[in-house]
């Protein structure tokens, strides 16, 4: 263990996080950068006085536990987190499961954007979206966080086929499911995605048949139909953007210029969420 390495990690990674990275209010009086470490040792169910031996570089060895909390705590990315393990003198291991925090310049890259965007997770967790993806998708606001997946909506919900459309989907369920494979093998400690896995091949035997195929992959582009209840069929192409340090996806749906697909989203940008009804 250097405990002087680790004392002067945690500091600097303390001192480079803001309140707003964690969730936290900024305050009036705020005279160190960065969060205070009463703040970090909150955010990793530790003792302040703990926390600060530990930054003074007079702590005990750290378990691996407290090393977990550490790292989820200050955000590290896996390299960092890595880095941590081994400068308390232990092996790193799996990561604990897929990040969920987004970062700043992607929330505000989304906001920007012309065209449906949304972030995902390695378990397919909805993250983020913009009022684009909304109106093509669902309104995510409108549901409870555990349905905020695109697999739990493509395998498990009634109204799939409205979703995600009838006849133009079974390229995205294997694709889907081949990087829940994937994922299962990055994060095989994570509960949430053994349970996610378990709950889908319970509910849908089609996810079942294709997961028993066995397919390993993580998809980069994907061409799929959506069947829009108010605008009709939209074709669009899926850019995916990868956010390496998170394990996130930046999913895009584009459209070709001047197609009446690209027409129609323009149409959603219009309408959002809300609802036509035709007045009888």
């Amino acid at each position: 263990m250097d405990r002087g390495q680790l004392a002067d990690f945690l500091r600097v990674r303390r001192e480079a996080l803001q309140p707003s990275d964690v969730g936290l209010p900024a305050g009036l009086r705020r005279r160190t950068p960065g969060l205070r470490r009463e703040e970090v040792a909150g955010l990793a169910t530790m003792s302040t006085d703990y926390y600060t031996r530990l930054e003074q570089g007079r702590g005990p060895r750290p378990s691996r536990p407290v090393l977990s909390g550490l790292a989820r705590a200050l955000r590290l990315s896996d390299a960092e987190r890595d880095h941590l393990f081994r400068l308390a003198g232990e092996q790193p291991g799996p990561p604990p499961g897929p990040p969920s925090d987004v970062r700043p310049g992607v929330l505000r890259m989304l906001e920007r954007l012309d065209v449906p965007g949304l972030v995902l997770d390695a378990k397919y967790e909805v993250l983020a979206w913009n009022p684009l993806a909304a109106a093509l998708i669902t309104d995510f606001s409108a549901l409870p966080p555990r349905s905020r997946n695109l697999l739990r909506l493509r395998f498990l919900t009634e109204g799939k086929s409205e979703l995600f459309g009838a006849d133009a989907t079974q390229e995205f369920a294997r694709e889907a499911a081949a990087d829940l494979r994937a994922a299962t093998s990055t994060y095989p400690d994570d509960p949430a995605v053994k349970q996610l896995v378990d709950e889908l091949l319970a509910g849908s035997p089609e996810f079942a048949d294709i997961w028993a195929r066995h397919e390993v992959a993580r998809p980069q582009t994907l061409c799929q139909t959506i069947f829009h209840a108010d605008v009709g069929r939209i074709e669009v192409i899926c850019e995916i953007l990868v956010v390496p340090e998170r394990d996130q996806r930046v999913v895009l749906y584009t459209t070709e210029p001047g197609s009446p697909s690209e027409q129609a989203i323009r149409l959603l940008e219009v309408i959002g969420t809300q609802k036509l009804t035709t007045r009888s």
